[in-house]
């Protein structure tokens, strides 16, 4: 989850739904709540930490934490180096996810019809939308905390790219964090000089409030999403297997990549030197043994979602 929520246009819940604990990730998020606050008031920390089904949640967060500062650079490397062939891998996955989802789902109507063709519908018209300009208004930065982690409670929606979309994905996920990176570099050598530096404060003020609308936004949405799984279930995984199905527009793995230019028309880098993308331009391939290459791996990522599946049945077999 945590190397599919850095990538634009993968989702984390992806993963989550086709590994079969999305339902309890949604409702351990919400038991955060007032009787949660409660028993951290008053010192009862083992009985916080059962009720909010602590142990799965922090190891589901660990992972998370482990896979982004691990896995996603093996990832940021495949992408830079063999962009098609990664895309393609997605692509299978998110198609495997599909069939994943809809085949056990029997619960057909006019109204779960309607649900999966607007989730598509949206799904869709996100992944071809323009993204806006760069903006740092501090509640502006709050709300794109908000919506980032979408990709981590709905299925098929891709927090990074939504970011993209939004103009911010640059000033969130790579300067904000290469702010904080070096931050922390100069404190443990003992240089406190950055305090007189307008721009990494300014970075580190945009880092805490978009940290703080991530939290807010995962237990909103948790809460939100809890209740229409309780109470309209159906609908609810239609919509967001429509939502699944329209991020395949997102990650179409033929695309040519569009960069960030300056005023002189040079691609932007970020501070480590690497090349910054602002969106995507989606084409039919030519047929050609590249073309044969990742229609191979397409496959492959069906392979995956489907053996994430019988390990799943697997498992629960063993355990009962």
């Amino acid at each position: 989850m945590g190397a599919a929520n850095k990538v634009p246009g993968v989702s984390g819940g992806v993963v989550a739904f086709v590994a079969g604990f999305y339902e309890e990730f949604i409702y351990s998020l919400q038991k955060f709540n007032t009787k949660a606050v409660l028993l951290l008031i008053n010192g009862r920390f083992k009985s916080f930490y059962q009720y909010v089904n602590g142990r799965f949640l922090f190891l589901l967060f660990f992972g998370m934490i482990v896979s982004y500062f691990s896995v996603s650079k093996i990832l940021d490397y495949l992408i830079e180096h063999y962009e098609l062939y990664v895309w393609s891998v997605f692509f299978g996955m998110i198609i495997g996810s599909i069939y994943y989802i809809g085949k056990d789902f029997k619960n057909w109507n006019s109204r779960t019809v309607i649900a999966l063709i607007i989730g598509i519908a949206i799904g869709l018209g996100i992944s071809f939308l323009d993204p806006a300009k760069e903006n740092d208004n501090l509640w502006f930065v709050f709300f794109c905390g908000i919506i980032s982690v979408s990709g981590m409670t709905l299925p098929g929606f891709s927090g990074s790219f939504i970011l993209i979309l939004v103009g911010n994905y640059v000033l969130l996920l790579v300067d904000s964090v290469n702010a904080l990176y070096d931050t922390i570099f100069n404190i443990l050598s003992g240089d406190f000089s950055f305090v007189n530096d307008p721009e990494r404060i300014r970075n580190l003020k945009v880092l805490s409030m978009f940290t703080l609308g991530s939290v807010a936004g995962l237990v909103t949405f948790s809460h939100i999403l809890s209740y229409v799984l309780k109470h309209y279930k159906n609908i609810t995984l239609s919509i967001l297997m429509g939502f699944i199905i329209g991020s395949l527009g997102v990650v179409w793995p033929w695309k040519e990549t569009i960069y960030k230019l300056n005023a002189d028309g040079r691609i932007l880098t970020d501070t480590s030197g690497k090349s910054i993308i602002e969106n995507y331009r989606r084409f039919i391939p030519e047929w050609s043994q590249d073309t044969l290459f990742a229609i191979g791996f397409i496959f492959l990522g069906i392979l995956i979602v489907l053996g994430l599946e019988w390990y799943g049945q697997k498992t629960k077999k063993t355990n009962a």
